[in-house]
Protein backbone atom coordinates (compact mmCIF):
# COMPACT_ATOMS: atom_id res chain seq x y z
CA UNK A 1 0.00 0.00 0.00
CA UNK A 2 0.96 3.56 -0.68
CA UNK A 3 0.36 6.44 0.99
CA UNK A 4 2.53 9.02 -0.54
CA UNK A 5 -0.51 9.60 -3.01
CA UNK A 6 -1.54 13.33 -3.85
CA UNK A 7 -4.46 14.02 -3.07
CA UNK A 8 -5.84 17.46 -4.43
CA UNK A 9 -7.98 20.02 -2.35
CA UNK A 10 -11.41 20.77 -3.79
CA UNK A 11 -12.51 23.62 -5.82
CA UNK A 12 -14.48 26.65 -4.18
CA UNK A 13 -17.42 25.24 -6.38
CA UNK A 14 -16.70 21.40 -5.00
CA UNK A 15 -16.72 22.84 -1.60
CA UNK A 16 -19.96 24.56 -2.17
CA UNK A 17 -21.95 21.81 -3.27
CA UNK A 18 -20.42 19.44 -1.01
CA UNK A 19 -21.87 22.07 1.61
CA UNK A 20 -24.79 22.02 0.10
CA UNK A 21 -25.62 18.39 -0.11
CA UNK A 22 -24.04 17.52 3.64
CA UNK A 23 -26.65 19.97 4.50
CA UNK A 24 -29.21 18.32 2.46
CA UNK A 25 -28.44 14.65 3.16
CA UNK A 26 -27.94 15.05 7.04
CA UNK A 27 -31.63 16.35 7.48
CA UNK A 28 -32.63 13.22 5.63
CA UNK A 29 -30.02 10.77 7.92
CA UNK A 30 -32.41 11.54 10.77
CA UNK A 31 -35.54 10.11 9.01
CA UNK A 32 -34.38 6.96 7.97
CA UNK A 33 -35.38 4.13 10.24
CA UNK A 34 -34.33 1.14 7.50
CA UNK A 35 -31.15 -0.38 7.38
CA UNK A 36 -30.41 0.79 3.92
CA UNK A 37 -31.66 4.09 1.94
CA UNK A 38 -32.98 4.31 -1.92
CA UNK A 39 -30.78 7.25 -4.20
CA UNK A 40 -32.38 8.16 -6.88
CA UNK A 41 -29.70 9.44 -9.95
CA UNK A 42 -31.76 12.08 -12.34
CA UNK A 43 -29.28 11.89 -15.32
CA UNK A 44 -29.51 8.12 -15.92
CA UNK A 45 -32.97 8.05 -14.13
CA UNK A 46 -31.33 4.97 -12.14
CA UNK A 47 -32.86 3.97 -8.83
CA UNK A 48 -29.52 2.66 -6.35
CA UNK A 49 -29.97 0.83 -3.08
CA UNK A 50 -27.34 1.65 -0.58
CA UNK A 51 -26.13 0.80 3.01
CA UNK A 52 -26.85 3.10 5.73
CA UNK A 53 -24.06 3.11 7.07
CA UNK A 54 -22.69 3.75 3.63
CA UNK A 55 -24.68 7.33 3.36
CA UNK A 56 -23.49 8.22 6.91
CA UNK A 57 -19.43 7.39 5.12
CA UNK A 58 -20.77 9.91 2.27
CA UNK A 59 -22.33 12.42 4.90
CA UNK A 60 -19.01 12.66 6.50
CA UNK A 61 -17.32 13.34 3.51
CA UNK A 62 -19.07 15.90 1.92
CA UNK A 63 -18.71 17.55 5.12
CA UNK A 64 -14.98 17.47 4.93
CA UNK A 65 -15.06 18.46 1.25
CA UNK A 66 -17.24 21.34 2.38
CA UNK A 67 -14.86 22.53 4.70
CA UNK A 68 -12.24 22.29 2.01
CA UNK A 69 -10.03 19.28 3.12
CA UNK A 70 -8.67 16.85 0.87
CA UNK A 71 -9.72 13.02 1.89
CA UNK A 72 -8.54 10.31 0.67
CA UNK A 73 -9.99 6.64 2.13
CA UNK A 74 -8.29 3.36 3.56
CA UNK A 75 -9.92 0.48 4.68
CA UNK A 76 -8.92 -0.10 8.59
CA UNK A 77 -7.85 -3.99 7.81
CA UNK A 78 -5.19 -2.71 5.27
CA UNK A 79 -2.20 -4.53 5.84
CA UNK A 80 0.76 -2.46 6.25
CA UNK A 81 5.03 -2.36 5.67
CA UNK A 82 7.01 -1.22 8.57
CA UNK A 83 8.38 1.60 5.82
CA UNK A 84 4.92 2.22 5.36
CA UNK A 85 3.67 2.52 8.98
CA UNK A 86 6.97 4.47 9.77
CA UNK A 87 6.14 7.38 7.64
CA UNK A 88 2.16 7.37 8.97
CA UNK A 89 3.45 8.14 12.27
CA UNK A 90 6.27 10.38 11.33
CA UNK A 91 9.50 8.65 12.90
CA UNK A 92 12.60 6.20 11.76
CA UNK A 93 11.76 2.93 10.65
CA UNK A 94 14.31 1.32 12.96
CA UNK A 95 12.42 3.30 15.62
CA UNK A 96 9.23 1.81 14.05
CA UNK A 97 10.89 -1.82 14.37
CA UNK A 98 11.81 -1.28 17.74
CA UNK A 99 8.05 -0.31 18.68
CA UNK A 100 7.18 -3.55 17.22
CA UNK A 101 9.27 -5.81 19.06
CA UNK A 102 8.46 -4.19 22.46
CA UNK A 103 5.28 -5.33 22.12
CA UNK A 104 4.01 -1.70 21.49
CA UNK A 105 2.01 -2.61 18.67
CA UNK A 106 0.93 -5.60 17.18
CA UNK A 107 2.40 -7.60 14.15
CA UNK A 108 2.72 -10.28 11.87
CA UNK A 109 6.12 -11.89 10.34
CA UNK A 110 5.60 -12.96 7.03
CA UNK A 111 8.96 -15.12 6.03
CA UNK A 112 11.52 -11.89 7.16
CA UNK A 113 9.11 -9.03 6.43
CA UNK A 114 7.20 -7.90 9.39
CA UNK A 115 3.34 -6.66 8.26
CA UNK A 116 1.05 -4.54 10.53
CA UNK A 117 -2.47 -3.38 10.45
CA UNK A 118 -3.37 0.27 9.59
CA UNK A 119 -5.80 -0.07 12.16
CA UNK A 120 -3.03 -0.94 14.84
CA UNK A 121 -1.01 1.90 13.84
CA UNK A 122 -3.84 4.47 13.98
CA UNK A 123 -4.92 3.31 17.45
CA UNK A 124 -1.07 3.50 18.22
CA UNK A 125 -0.98 6.62 17.37
CA UNK A 126 -4.00 7.74 19.17
CA UNK A 127 -3.21 6.21 22.58
CA UNK A 128 0.47 7.98 22.36
CA UNK A 129 -1.29 11.76 21.26
CA UNK A 130 -4.11 11.24 24.56
CA UNK A 131 -0.66 10.42 26.90
CA UNK A 132 1.09 13.58 25.57
CA UNK A 133 -1.99 15.34 26.22
CA UNK A 134 -2.42 14.45 29.41
CA UNK A 135 1.49 14.97 30.00
CA UNK A 136 1.07 18.54 28.94
CA UNK A 137 -1.55 19.44 30.61
CA UNK A 138 0.29 18.29 34.16
CA UNK A 139 3.11 20.21 32.71
CA UNK A 140 0.73 23.17 32.49
CA UNK A 141 -0.82 22.94 35.94
CA UNK A 142 2.75 22.49 37.50
CA UNK A 143 3.76 25.73 35.77
CA UNK A 144 0.20 27.63 36.51
CA UNK A 145 0.40 26.10 40.21
CA UNK A 146 4.29 27.82 40.53
CA UNK A 147 3.32 31.05 39.06
CA UNK A 148 4.56 30.90 35.87
CA UNK A 149 1.30 31.88 34.15
CA UNK A 150 0.31 35.54 34.02
CA UNK A 151 -3.38 36.29 34.82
Amino acid sequence: MNLNYKTKRPTKEEQRIAMESYNALDAILEELKSPNAEIFVEETQEKIEIPLSALKLLVKILKVTGEGKPISIVPIETEMTTQAAAELLGCSRPHFVKLLETGEINFVKIGKHRRVMLEDVVKYRNRRKSEQKKIMGKIMQSDEDQGLYDS
